[in-house]
C-alpha cells in the first residue's frame, strides 16, 4: 500500500501570469519543505478576470506556452507534483479551454485536464467564452503508488465525474475551482465534496479561490467523509497524508463501489453543459 502528502494552496489569482506563477513558486517551495510530494492550486491560477471576455481569450496560451514551461521549472526545482487551473488556446479564435494540467516532479506534463461541465449558473454563462472538454476524458494519473483524479469546480455538481474517476482506480481527487461566493455556496461546497468522498469511498481535495470573487474554504476530506485539513478564507496552505491502506479500510467496511448496478454513460450531445 501507498501514502502521500497532499498540499492544497489557495490564493487569488490576476490577471498577471508572471505574478501568478510566483505565488504558486513560492506555495510549491513552502509545500515541499513541508514533506508534500504534490501541491493543487485554484481553477484559473494561470489567469483570472472577474467577468470572462477577451482577455481571457488573449490570455490563453498553447499546451506548451510560457505558463506551463514555468510549472514544469518549479516542479523540478521544487521536486514536486502540480495540479493548476490554467487557460489554454482553443480550435476557436473567440473562445479558451478551462484546462487543468498534472507536471509530475520531473516536469513532464502527464494530465491536461479540460473542464467538461461549463459554470452556466447562478447568472454565470462560461460557455459563452470556453471550448467544453470531451466528455470521454478520464483524468487519472500515478504518484508515487497513489492514483489521483481531477475534475474542475462546476464538475463537483455532477456526481457521474467522481464516479468515473473512482471506477478508474482514483484512490484521490482533487478539484481545483474558484467557487464564486454567494448565499449558501460555501455549504453547497462542503456538502459536495463530502458526498463525493463518502460516496465514492475516497479522498476528495478541494483548492478553491479566495475572495473576493471565490470563498477560499480549500479542504482534504477523506473516504469516510470526515474533513482531515482545511482552511478559511484567507490565502494559505494546507497539507495532509493520503493512504491507499485506508481507502481499502473503508472500502472492506462499505464495499459500495463493488454493490453498484449502474454504469456512467457519457451522452451523446453536449446539452445542458
Amino acid at each position: 500500500m501507498a501514502s502521500l502528502t497532499i498540499a492544497a494552496a489557495q490564493f487569488a489569482p490576476t490577471d498577471d501570469a508572471t505574478a501568478n506563477l510566483g505565488v504558486i513558486a513560492d506555495a510549491a517551495h513552502d509545500a515541499a519543505a513541508a514533506g508534500a510530494r504534490l501541491l493543487v492550486v485554484p481553477e484559473y491560477s494561470a489567469f483570472f478576470e472577474r467577468d470572462l471576455g477577451p482577455a481571457s481569450v488573449a490570455a490563453a496560451e498553447p499546451e506548451d506556452g510560457p505558463f506551463v514551461t514555468g510549472l514544469a521549472e518549479i516542479a523540478v526545482a521544487e521536486s514536486i507534483a502540480l495540479v493548476v487551473g490554467t487557460v489554454e488556446t482553443s480550435t476557436h479564435d473567440d473562445r479558451f479551454r478551462n484546462t487543468v494540467v498534472a507536471v509530475q516532479p520531473d516536469g513532464a506534463v502527464v494530465v491536461r485536464y479540460r473542464k467538461v461541465h461549463l459554470y452556466d449558473s447562478f447568472g454565470a454563462r462560461e460557455s459563452d467564452w470556453i471550448e467544453p472538454g470531451d466528455p470521454t476524458q478520464c483524468p487519472v494519473f500515478e504518484l508515487d503508488g497513489v492514483r489521483i483524479g481531477i475534475e474542475t469546480c462546476y464538475d463537483l455538481r455532477f456526481p457521474e465525474v467522481t464516479r468515473r474517476l473512482a471506477v478508474a482506480g482514483a484512490d484521490v481527487v482533487l478539484v481545483p475551482a474558484e467557487w464564486v461566493r454567494g448565499p449558501g455556496k460555501e455549504h453547497h461546497w462542503r456538502t459536495l465534496l463530502t458526498a463525493r468522498a463518502i460516496e465514492n469511498t475516497l479522498y476528495v481535495v478541494g483548492a478553491g479561490q479566495t475572495p473576493s470573487v471565490g470563498i477560499g474554504a480549500s479542504v482534504v476530506v477523506d473516504p469516510s467523509g470526515v474533513t482531515v485539513a482545511g482552511l478559511g478564507s484567507e490565502p494559505g496552505l494546507l497539507t495532509a497524508r493520503v493512504s491507499t491502506d485506508e481507502v481499502a479500510r473503508v472500502r472492506a467496511v462499505n464495499p459500495s463501489l463493488s454493490l453498484r448496478r449502474y454504469d456512467v454513460v457519457e451522452r451523446d450531445d453536449r446539452s445542458g453543459e
